[in-house]
């Protein structure tokens, strides 16, 4: 069953059994023939009956990039323990050891899980991170004489959004480094961009596409051997947990998605936590407080004279790494060394399935298996019906399953990114490809009613245009009286 009653203490042997309270006609001769459900489908179950949503407490989340597995409710209990959050961030030091020992564990637990040698839990978002990373690169450069000339950081083509983001606002230039025909790093390319103005790599591995960057190794040389650093976008870290570690890789930063890999609910803006990890030669750097431990209590150090100073208020989105440390002592090494291999067995199995399907092409070595996520182009729907990616994934919302990435990464046309995580049923991944195969078919057959999609959905199809424009975007209701309804404005 969904829930385990627990055993009846020492007071229940007062209370005579049941069956004696009741008329022998009422009391049954053999258990209800109940059915044997988890936890997550009672909660799906429930949970779908309250709301009419899409989310990850109803069904598959296909949300490339942004790992929506299942959040274990053990850790919610946790996280809402009075013990816990009725802490106060100003409260002295010594009364409140019992949180700083599980942040400095869950940073001990980081660096061994990443290979790094020391962990920041401030940043409240990977993009934070990025940022912090990014400043680390400027201190460690700054130290070394060579921030005038270090100008320069190189980013994939396939990388997030978010990576030239932090590059640009950290007073950089980004140079683009392009993708070669397997989908990996153009080794020849970054050759030829890395020089003595490199200040570092942003790099994700497994690569947005899916794709293991095969040479990793060469990719660390030649960015070290320039004199830059490397660092790590965490948000494919499912795909390789337990399994290879980013400083084994060569990294020298490393940011983590608590509220990817480590299953603590996030989307909507927040909430989130991306603790940023670094080698030895980097801990100078990194923002201040840290959590430290003197073998007799554990206290928070401002004593940093390198530090990048402080990034935020207080010591990081700490309801976030409670649930995060939860997840990593209820799984265990094992434990996360399976949520990898599960990952990546359900992401090629769901690309291949697709594929069948006849309406999506595979760019990159097609041959050849993806990690935890992958990209698929729906080029040929577009080609032969005038369906786009966007039509099929809208589709897909009136089959009750929330779309995949659109667009992402823009080297591939028409590209849809489906990242099936460990925590979905095989049953779960076929009514999955049956919606897909059925959405193909109905391309073929009625292209216009997917291009109307959704059309069984609380909010049926919206003006893109209007949608997205700065001057008719509704982000309040106020905005949309302002724009639409002036005569309901008082």
């Amino acid at each position: 069953m969904g829930h385990l009653v627990p055993e009846a203490g020492e007071e229940a042997s007062e209370v005579p059994p049941v069956s004696q309270l009741l008329d022998p006609g009422f009391v049954r001769s053999r258990p209800p023939g109940l059915p044997r459900v988890s936890e997550v489908e009672v909660v799906r179950h429930y949970t779908r009956l309250g709301q009419q949503n899409l989310a990850v407490d109803l069904g598959f989340y296909p949300l490339g990039s942004c790992t929506m597995k299942y959040n274990p409710k053990i850790n919610e209990r946790i996280a809402r323990h009075p013990g816990l959050t009725e802490l106060h961030p100003l409260q002295d030091q010594s009364c409140v050891q019992g949180i700083l020992r599980i942040m400095y564990e869950l940073a001990e637990f980081l660096c061994e899980i990443t290979g790094m040698d020391k962990f920041s839990l401030q940043p409240p978002a990977g993009a934070s991170a990025e940022y912090v990373g990014v400043l680390i690169m400027r201190a460690y450069h700054r130290q070394r004489g060579e921030l005038e000339s270090r100008t320069e950081i190189l980013i994939p083509d396939t990388a997030h959004g978010s990576n030239l983001a932090s590059a640009s606002m950290g007073g950089f230039t980004v140079k683009v480094v392009p993708t070669d025909r397997e989908g990996c790093v153009d080794m020849e390319a970054l050759s030829g961009l890395v020089s003595r103005r490199t200040a570092g790599l942003m790099l994700t591995n497994p690569n947005t596409l899916g794709i293991f960057e095969r040479n990793i190794l060469e990719i660390s040389r030649v960015v070290h051997e320039s004199g830059g650093l490397l660092y790590y976008d965490g948000a494919n870290l499912n795909a390789i947990l337990g399994h290879v570690r980013p400083g084994d890789m060569g990294f020298d930063m490393v940011h983590l998605n608590l509220h990817k890999t480590f299953s603590t609910p996030h989307g909507g803006g927040g909430p989130g936590a991306g603790p940023l990890g670094v080698k030895k030669e980097l801990e100078a750097f990194l923002p201040v407080p840290t959590v430290e431990f003197d073998g007799s209590q554990y206290y928070l150090d401002y004593d940093r004279p390198l530090s990048i100073g402080r990034i935020r208020p207080f010591y990081g989105n700490v309801p976030v790494l409670l649930r995060a440390y939860a997840y990593i002592l209820s799984m265990g090494a094992e434990g996360l060394r399976r949520v990898a291999q599960l990952s990546v067995l359900h992401s090629n199995y769901v690309m291949r399935k697709m594929l069948e399907s006849g309406g999506f092409t595979l760019p990159h070595s097609p041959e050849k298996p993806r990690k935890h996520e992958f990209v698929v182009s729906a080029s040929p729907l577009l080609q032969s019906h005038g369906v786009t990616a966007g039509h099929v994934a809208k589709r897909l919302l009136d089959h009750g399953i929330h779309a995949p990435t659109m667009y992402f990464p823009p080297i591939v046309p028409e590209a849809l990114m489906v990242e099936p995580t460990e925590t979905v049923s095989k049953e779960e991944l076929d009514g999955f490809i049956q919606a897909v195969a059925r959405v193909v078919e109905e391309a073929r057959t009625s292209p216009e009613r997917v291009r109307e999609a959704p059309t069984q959905v609380a909010s049926t199809k919206v003006d893109e245009v209007k949608a997205s424009h700065p001057r008719t975007l509704c982000v309040t209701y106020r905005k949309y009286v302002e724009l639409y309804a002036p005569h309901n404005a008082k």
